[in-house]
């Protein structure tokens, strides 16, 4: 039902599932506020804590003249289930300043408006005794010793003003509903992962036997410091429990393997148990539990990969035949993406026992928690049933809210909001196969703005399913590049262990399958050689991350903004967060890329400086945090990058004079 004064379109809402934001965020809230007649309106955003209590009112106001959309930046607290409303008003002071603003200085009806306005302060009076200016202000418009034009200037001023902006004297009263807002902690927005295999960790070749012998949970745990000290806090870790040996693969991707060859990580369960046990090379659950403690000392949490699948060796093969696909001649279907085959491999069925399939994960994710995981990325959720999702993440997040789930779903876009608004914390994207100026322009724009609402995207520069194109041809720079954009355009991004060895051989040309893939062997690593040589780009990681915890203005989502560059090969993008005080400067970061990672390319770069907390033609220092050498700038800036040198510009930013953060 419409009320008085209408409040129409509002947003964040969703039609499913629950619109979130992180513990400090601040998102927008909209709506169309309308009303019959030229009287004046008012409206704003009411926020209630997770026990229902009026947390706070923030003002709202039109977003462009003329077109009833006003809207409100709100900054939610801590975790937990919020909601908001939103309330409307008539607002017969604004109505009566704006209409005395005209017919005074006409002459029309002088004193008889002077009088409106005062029986309107009396009534404001009236309502909020405590404050005299409102009583003084009715006294001056009768106040017949001064002029009007005097009088009026008294009920404009200042001080009025501001009490009357806090404290509106409001007519028609109009809330909307409470539309609910989901609050999760800050890791669910804002982090930087770090993935490998704990198996090639450590793994060595032992010539008695001819075979390779596993990395261990202890092996592993010393890789654990470097990761650290490049500024990641998330450490993902692809299954960790036994493989099967049935059809198992051996190196990159062969049918057959050999008696040495550790077989796919995703090929899940043997007669060492399944989900909820741990390969036996790797160590014991108590192992695990002692490397995820070590985790937590070095400052990262450890992120574990949750895949619904089974190999046909897996315990519930023999103990729940139901939860499988049985084909005309019998046999077990196993996975296939045509023209992918994935023998080793069984989906589940969710419509066999989909109860008995459901409470067999709840357990799982629950051993594990127990374990001290809080963060799952899952494998292919958009191959499970969305209810199954909504379901289980609604479960743990009754009584456990801080676990994060990531979802792994490449797929299609509809998939994919489905997945998140389900309950999902974070997504994958197609961050990889967007790698020109428009495209990234345009991708980036809807993940900061249109899906915020819903869904939380996290930059994956690579995976080891997939080794881009762009990536394979452009070499070192284009490692470089692909790693500012994500770090930069996204509170969360990740890599891929080898990423900053700028691995790039495909196992064909044309495609995205690494060259003697970790997924289906053993990749020790001689990291010490690589910081040696200088074969390495972590110390651009760790500039990146580095920056990422200075500057609050990164850890934000929908504070994005692009500026023209005038060639195609660069991309200039920014974020900003205002001050918190008066004398507290703006958070400001601007990024310069050139997207050729073979040729030097120049461009002029116009900034939006009003975008940017800074007057139209305002000066300003920006300072290169990879070069640290300092500019002054204004609305029109060369630049030139070539990447044999330098691939990008990450400028922080501030008045021109004053230094830059």
């Amino acid at each position: 039902m419409i009320g008085r004064i209408p409040i129409l379109d509002v947003s964040p809402v969703l039609g499913y599932g629950t619109a979130k934001a992180a513990a400090g965020e601040t998102l927008p809230v909209r709506a169309t506020v309308i009303r019959e007649g030229h009287a004046a309106l008012g409206a704003a955003v009411v926020l209630y804590d997770p026990r229902g209590r009026r947390h706070s009112l923030s003002p709202m106001r039109e977003i462009a003249p003329g077109t009833d959309r006003y809207g409100a930046d709100v900054t939610v607290g801590h975790e937990g289930r919020w909601s908001f409303s939103v309330e409307s008003w008539s607002d017969p002071i604004a109505t009566w300043r704006r209409d005395a603003s005209v017919k005074i200085p006409l002459g029309q009806d002088v004193e008889l408006v002077l009088e409106e306005g005062a029986r309107l302060f009396d009534r404001a009076a009236r309502r909020v005794p405590r404050r005299p200016e409102m009583a003084r202000t009715a006294a001056l418009l009768r106040d017949g010793s001064r002029t009007p034009e005097e009088r009026l200037a008294a009920a404009a001023g200042p001080e009025v003003g501001a009490r009357l902006a806090a404290e509106p004297l409001r007519e028609h009263v109009t809330r909307t509903k409470r539309f609910p807002l989901v609050v999760h902690r800050r890791r669910a927005l804002v982090g930087s992962w770090y993935e490998f295999f704990p198996r090639s960790e450590g793994a060595v070749m032992d010539g008695d036997r001819g075979a390779w012998r596993s990395g261990t949970f202890a092996t592993a745990a010393k890789r654990l410091p470097a990761i650290a000290e490049m500024g990641f806090d998330v450490v993902y870790l692809p299954p960790i429990h036994p493989v099967g040996h049935s059809f198992r693969k051996g190196p990159n991707n062969a049918l057959a393997a050999g008696p040495g060859d550790p077989g796919s990580v995703w090929a899940i369960g043997s007669e060492a148990g399944g989900h909820d046990a741990v390969h036996p090379d790797l160590g014991t659950v108590a192992d695990f539990e002692e490397f995820v403690a070590e985790a937590a000392e070095q400052g990262l949490e450890i992120a574990l990969d949750l895949a619904l699948q089974c190999s046909p060796d897996h315990p519930w093969v023999q103990e729940h035949p139901e939860w499988f696909t049985r084909r005309p001649d019998g046999s077990i279907a196993y996975a296939e993406n045509p023209p992918k085959k994935y023998q080793d491999i069984y989906p589940l069925n969710f419509d066999g026992d989909p109860e008995g399939i459901y409470a067999a994960v709840l357990r799982i994710v629950r051993f594990w928690m127990e374990r001290g995981v809080r963060i799952f990325r899952v494998d292919n959720p958009h191959t499970k049933p969305v209810a199954f999702w909504e379901r289980l993440l609604g479960e743990i997040a009754a009584d456990d809210p801080d676990v994060v789930f990531l979802s792994e779903a490449f797929t299609r876009p509809a998939m994919m909001a489905a997945l998140a608004k389900a309950g999902f914390h974070q997504s994958y994207t197609y961050f990889t196969w967007r790698n020109s100026k428009e495209e990234l322009e345009d991708y980036l724009t809807e993940l900061s703005r249109d899906s915020a609402t819903y869904m939380r995207p996290n930059l994956f520069t690579n995976t080891p399913d997939i080794l881009s194109g762009y990536l394979q041809q452009g070499g070192r720079p284009a490692f470089e590049v692909r790693a500012v954009i994500a770090a930069l355009a996204s509170p969360a991004w990740g890599v891929y262990s080898g990423y900053e060895l700028c691995e790039n051989t495909p196992i064909n040309p044309g495609s995205e399958e690494y060259l003697d893939s970790e997924k289906f062997q053993y990749r020790p690593r001689d990291w010490a050689a690589a910081d040696s040589a200088g074969n390495t780009i972590a110390p651009l990681l760790r500039k990146l991350n580095s920056l990422r915890r200075e500057h609050p203005a990164l850890q934000e989502l929908r504070n994005l903004r692009f500026h023209h560059a005038d060639r195609p090969e660069l991309i200039c993008f920014s974020k900003r967060l205002a001050g918190a005080g008066e004398n507290d400067l703006d958070d400001v970061v601007i990024a310069v890329v050139n997207l050729d990672p073979h040729h030097a390319h120049e461009a002029t770069v116009r900034l939006d400086l009003p975008a940017l907390g800074f007057d139209p033609g305002s000066r300003i220092t920006v300072t290169d945090q990879i070069s640290g050498q300092s500019y002054i700038w204004g609305e029109a800036n060369y630049v030139r990058l070539d990447p044999r040198f330098q691939s990008a510009h990450i400028f922080t930013a501030g008045p021109a004079g004053q230094g830059s953060r």
